[in-house]
């Protein structure tokens, strides 16, 4: 058996595509190994750029409740002096003259007068 010389290029064309598509099969290939790795690596990117985002929110929310919590510190140590100086007041008060209250309701205790209400006299 002779091999024709159109079947021997026919043969040779062949394995030239067959060459060809294994090469474009490796490119291929190649390709979607270097789309998964860049997915990955965006993926890892998108991650850190979150974590420092939210460290960064943390920091600002633990700044801006510090401010405010020493807001409410000085309302709180404002509001503590206004007491204290109007418990003195009213100790003072008490000490001036506490011992005229006290004489003047046990007098009005121990010595009653009686008195018609108002109500009770105009039904008359």
């Amino acid at each position: 058996m002779l091999i024709s010389p159109q079947s021997a290029q026919n043969s040779a064309g062949i394995q030239t595509l067959l060459d060809a598509e294994k090469e474009a099969q490796k490119i291929v290939q190649k390709a979607r190994e270097y789309r998964t790795k860049r997915v990955k690596d965006a993926k890892s990117e998108a991650q850190k750029a979150i974590e420092e985002y939210r460290r960064k929110k943390e920091e600002e929310f633990k700044k801006f409740e510090a401010e405010q919590s020493s807001g409410n510190k000085k309302a709180e140590d404002e509001a503590n002096k206004d007491a204290e100086s109007k418990v003195k007041e009213i100790e003072a008060a008490g000490k001036k003259s506490g011992s005229k209250v006290v004489d003047d309701l046990i007098k009005t205790v121990t010595s009653p007068h009686p008195e018609v209400p108002e109500k009770i006299s105009k039904e008359d």
